[in-house]
């Protein structure tokens, strides 16, 4: 039990340290940045909100299209399902060696691929990707 423990050493005294030093330098920043506007005053023009060069115009909020949405959805989805063709990747190299599995592997990846597919046709036929429509 003892040997168990030790074998984690090194990977808590890893988090002491990193948790010391960060402690260390968000302190040490903390302190000279007051000793630092201790002896001087704050300009007036630090406070105002800096824009481009510019002075800020009011706030007014602004209306984004929900074709901007509909866009980031569909990218969110697309890109999950392209994370899951890594894993994939990796595992039918493995088992390419055993018929049984390799079949079935193959079969469910061409499945979640016809799926894939079968989204992104959709998408295209109710014009998800056509920005001249008007939605």
């Amino acid at each position: 039990m003892a040997m168990e423990i030790r074998e984690y050493l090194p990977v808590l005294m890893l988090f002491v340290v990193a948790a010391g030093f960060t402690a260390f330098m968000l302190i040490g920043s903390e302190i000279i940045g007051r000793l630092a506007n201790r002896t001087r005053p704050r300009p007036p023009a630090k406070d105002m909100p800096y824009e481009c060069g510019m002075i800020p115009t009011p706030l007014k909020s602004t209306r984004f299209p929900v074709k901007f949405y509909l866009v980031a959805m569909l990218f969110i989805l697309f890109d999950i399902e392209v994370v899951f063709l890594y894993p994939w990747a990796v595992v039918y190299k493995d088992m390419v060696k055993n018929p049984a599995t390799h079949n079935l592997i193959f079969i469910s990846m061409l499945v979640f691929l016809g799926i894939l597919l079968i989204g992104y046709f959709y998408a295209v036929k109710k014009k998800a990707f056509d920005w001249r429509s008007q939605s």
